[in-house]
């Protein structure tokens, strides 16, 4: 990452130095998830669409250790996986708008809610701005070289409200809780970094 574009990179230290801890990362890019990874002080494994997982990307993205997920039915095995990195005391990366759109945390997914609360691991914010903001001109589909992405890392937030519980409405009012910390954090890094 550092040798195609200039991550400028704030927050970092907000990182759990150990434990188990969930990075919910805004995504209206592709390469996002790549610079969280390159960026990160701790090694990430994020859940990833399965339609990625094609050609030579497939053996590479088993080999880091990233997720594959099938967003189109409950992925058991992704779910079972994705607990096991949070249990074993990792990282997890999710988008938990579940795909690329205007990368505002708008429209939030339960999944996050699901493993936060499941696993009780901290959710650290992570906002990625100026990877859509132009395009390059040499791949049209990436910025332009030696552009600055920001990427700016927020204080983790527990998600649960200290009950345990995992019903529905937990699980609802938990992602209500995210959302709006998600949101915050993103107004914060955009006044932050000028964007």
């Amino acid at each position: 990452m550092y040798g195609l574009w200039k991550p400028r990179v704030l927050g970092a230290w907000r990182m759990p130095a150990h434990g188990p801890a969930i990075l919910a990362v805004n995504h209206s890019h592709n390469i996002d998830g790549p610079m969280v990874m390159g960026v990160s002080p701790r090694p990430t494994h994020f859940l990833i669409k399965k339609e990625a997982f094609i050609g030579p990307l497939d053996p590479f993205l088993n080999g880091i250790g990233q997720l594959k997920v099938d967003r189109q039915s409950t992925d058991r095995t992704a779910v079972t996986r994705a607990l096991g990195v949070l249990a074993a005391g990792g990282v997890l990366g999710i988008f938990p708008e579940g795909s690329r759109g205007e990368g505002d945390f708008a429209s939030l997914r339960a999944g996050l809610a699901y493993f936060a609360v499941r696993s009780g691991a901290p959710i650290v914010p992570v906002a990625v701005l100026g990877s859509s903001e132009r395009r390059g001109r040499l791949v049209k589909g990436l910025p332009p070289l030696r552009a600055r992405v920001d990427v700016v890392f927020g204080d983790p937030f527990e998600a649960g409200d200290g009950s345990g519980r995992r019903t529905r409405t937990a699980l609802d009012q938990a992602t209500e809780r995210i959302q709006k910390q998600l949101t915050s954090h993103l107004e914060n890094a955009r006044r932050l970094t000028g964007r």
